[in-house]
C-alpha cells in the first residue's frame, strides 16, 4: 500500500504510531444515513487520504452565511496579520481563554501554522467572544488539509453555519456556560453513580462539568478525538454530549473506591482522558456513547435555551467567578424541621442546573402555617419549581421536586387534573436515599418523540426561581413536556395534581405520594409515572410538611 500523503505540518513518525493507515481509499455512498453508519463504524478512520476527502465534503455541505471567508481570503490577509513573526511567537486570540494548542501529531511548523490560522479566523470573526475548543478543531483539521488556507476555509465554514437546528461550536461564554449546565443536567439523569461521586468529592460540581468540552477538544488523544469528530460532522453537537457522558462513566468505573480529593478531581479526570488509550479504545468509547439513550435533539435544545435564559436573567453573559454550588445551601441561615443541611445539599445536587445556584426559600411549614392544604397552595402559588418535603411520625423522610406552579391546578375546572413536566422526580431520604425520575428517562423505548416544531427562542422559559409569567404566550414550551412525546397511555405523565381534599404526586397503578386535605395522613406506592417503590411506609401519619422555593441569590441581596 502506498505511503499516506501527509502534508508538511504532520510529523510522519508520530502519525504512523497514532493511526495506522490501512483503510480504504474511496467512499462510494453519498446519502446521509449511509454516511452516519460508516462514521460510527470508523470506515475512513484508518485512511488518512479518505478522511481528508470526507472532511472536505462534509464541511463543504454545511449551510453557511452568504459571505463566508474562503481560502483566497486567507492568502490575502495572512501576511498582513502575521507579518514576519514566526508561528510559535504569535499570540493566541483572547477568545481561546488561555487554551493551549494541542500538538497531536503536528510538527513544530504545524503548531505554528495553527496559531496563524487562529489569528486570521479572529480577524474575520470579530463576534466570537469565547471559543476555547477552536485550537483543537484547527489542529485536527490541519492534519487533513492540503495547506493552511484550506484549513482556514474549513474552520470558517464550521463557524459560519447558519442552520438554526444544527449547532456546531459554542462561540460565546453564554453559549459555552449553558452547554456546561446542560451537560450537568444530563450527567444528573444518565450518570447518577458518577454524579453522586462528583457531589461527594467536589466543592463545585458544575466547575468539574465545565471541563467537559476540554476533555474532548484537547485532552483526548488524536486517535480518539478524530473518531469523535468524524461522527460529530455527520450527526452534530449531541454526539459531544454522548461521548463526554461515556468518558465520565469510564472514569467512574476506573476510580470507584479510590480516594479522590476536591482539589484534584478535575485534574484526575483530565489525566484519565489523556491516557484513555491504555484502557478504552475509540471503538469502545463510541459504543458506550451510543448506548446512552439521550433525549431528542429538540428536548436538549429546549433545555439549552432554558439554561441560557437563566444565565441572562442573572446577568451572566461574560466569564466571571462562579459561586460554589454547595454554598447555595448556607449552614448559617438554613433551618428545616425535616432535613439537615447535608441532606438538603444532596437534594440540591439533583435539581436542574439552572436552579442549582438558587438558594432554598421556605414557602410553607406545617409547624408555622398549620396543617392545611389550602394554606399550602396559597403559600406555594407563584413559585416554580418547588420542593415538597414530608416527615412521617415514624421519622421517615420523603418528598418530590415539582417543576410546575401549583396554580396550574385551577385549569382543570375544579376537577382533579394532572400537570407538570418530566423534570419532576420523587425521592426518599430516610431510612435510605433513593431518587425516582420520570420513567421515560430510563425507559425511552416507552415513547416516540413527536415531530419537532419551530422553537420561539425569544420567548421566556420557566421562570428562573420564583414568580411565573401569567401569560402562556410569554413562556417557552417546557423541557420534557409530556405533549412532546407519544406515550402509550396518560399514566406515564401523571406528574402532580392538587384538589381541595388531596394532593397527588405520580399516578397510574397507584400514587407515588397521596396527602389528604388536612395534611394528616398519606400513602405511597408504586406508580407508572416514576416506576418507584414506596417512598416510606405505605400508609403513614404526617409529622411535618414543608415546601421550599428557589430564590435567586441576587434577588435576595436586593431585598436585604
Amino acid at each position: 500500500m502506498d505511503s499516506p500523503g501527509y502534508n508538511c505540518f504532520v510529523d510522519r513518525d508520530m502519525m504512523d504510531r497514532a493511526i495506522h493507515d490501512t483503510g480504504p481509499r474511496e467512499l462510494g455512498c453519498t446519502e446521509l444515513p449511509e454516511l452516519k453508519q460508516l462514521a460510527r463504524q470508523g470506515y475512513w478512520a484508518h485512511s488518512h487520504a479518505l478522511r481528508g476527502q470526507v472532511y472536505q465534503r462534509l464541511i463543504r455541505d454545511i449551510p453557511c452565511r452568504t459571505v463566508t471567508p474562503d481560502a483566497s481570503v486567507y492568502s490575502d490577509i495572512v501576511g498582513k496579520i502575521v507579518g514576519r513573526h514566526s508561528g510559535h511567537s504569535l499570540p493566541l486570540p483572547e477568545f481561546v481563554d488561555n487554551t493551549q494548542v494541542p500538538s497531536y501529531c503536528l510538527s513544530p511548523r504545524g503548531e505554528g501554522a495553527v496559531r496563524k490560522v487562529l489569528l486570521c479566523v479572529a480577524h474575520q470573526f470579530p463576534d466570537i467572544s469565547f471559543c476555547p475548543v477552536l485550537p483543537a478543531v484547527v489542529a485536527l483539521l490541519l492534519h487533513y488539509s492540503l495547506d493552511e488556507a484550506e484549513c482556514f476555509e474549513m474552520t470558517c465554514r464550521i463557524l459560519a453555519c447558519n442552520d438554526p437546528s444544527r449547532k456546531l461550536i459554542d462561540q460565546s461564554f453564554l453559549a459555552f456556560e449553558s452547554s456546561c449546565m446542560t451537560f450537568g443536567d444530563l450527567v444528573n439523569k444518565y450518570c447518577q453513580a458518577a454524579h453522586k461521586l462528583m457531589v461527594a468529592v467536589a466543592d463545585d460540581v458544575l466547575q468539574v462539568y465545565s471541563d467537559w468540552q476540554r476533555w474532548l477538544f484537547g485532552e483526548l488523544p488524536l486517535s480518539h478525538f478524530a473518531r469523535v469528530f468524524d461522527v460529530f460532522l455527520v450527526e452534530g453537537y449531541k454526539v459531544l454530549y454522548r461521548v463526554a457522558l461515556a468518558i465520565l462513566k469510564f472514569f467512574h468505573r476506573a476510580r470507584a473506591g479510590q480516594p479522590l480529593g476536591p482539589d484534584s478531581v478535575r485534574q484526575d479526570i483530565r489525566l484519565f482522558v489523556r491516557d484513555i488509550a491504555k484502557t478504552v479504545s475509540p471503538e469502545k468509547l463510541l459504543e458506550k456513547a451510543f448506548a446512552i439513550r439521550l433525549f431528542s435533539r429538540k428536548e436538549i435544545q429546549l433545555l439549552q435555551l432554558a439554561n441560557e435564559k437563566a444565565l441572562k436573567q442573572r446577568g451572566i453573559t461574560v466569564k466571571q467567578k462562579r459561586q460554589f454550588v454547595h454554598l447555595a445551601v448556607h449552614t448559617e441561615n438554613f433551618h428545616s424541621e425535616i432535613v439537615s443541611v447535608r441532606e438538603m445539599r444532596d437534594i440540591w445536587s439533583w435539581v436542574p442546573e439552572r436552579f442549582a445556584l438558587c438558594q432554598p426559600l421556605l414557602l410553607f411549614s406545617s409547624l408555622q402555617h398549620g396543617y392545611s392544604l389550602s394554606r399550602f397552595y396559597f403559600q406555594c402559588e407563584g413559585h416554580e419549581p418547588t420542593l415538597l418535603l414530608i416527615k412521617t411520625t415514624q421519622k421517615e423522610v420523603c418528598g418530590a421536586y415539582l417543576s410546575t406552579d401549583w396554580s396550574e391546578r385551577s385549569k382543570s375546572g375544579g376537577k382533579l387534573g394532572f400537570f407538570g413536566t418530566g423534570e419532576c422526580f420523587v425521592f426518599r431520604l430516610q431510612p435510605e436515599v433513593q431518587r425516582y425520575e420520570w420513567v421515560v428517562i430510563k425507559h425511552p423505548e416507552l415513547t416516540k418523540v413527536t415531530p419537532a416544531v419551530p422553537l420561539d427562542t425569544t420567548a421566556a422559559p420557566t421562570q428562573l426561581c420564583h414568580t411565573v409569567p401569567r401569560d402562556p404566550a410569554d413562556r417557552l414550551s417546557p423541557f420534557l413536556a409530556a405533549r412532546h412525546f407519544s406515550l402509550p397511555s396518560k399514566t406515564e405523565a401523571m406528574f402532580m395534581a392538587g384538589g381541595s381534599d388531596c394532593l397527588i404526586i405520580g399516578g397510574g397503578g397507584g400514587q407515588a405520594l397521596y396527602v389528604d386535605g388536612d395534611l394528616n395522613r398519606g400513602r405511597t406506592g408504586h406508580c407508572d409515572t416514576f416506576n418507584n417503590q414506596p417512598l416510606c411506609s405505605e400508609n403513614f401519619l404526617i409529622a411535618a410538611v414543608e415546601a421550599w422555593g428557589f430564590q435567586d441569590p441576587d434577588t435576595q441581596n436586593l431585598g436585604q
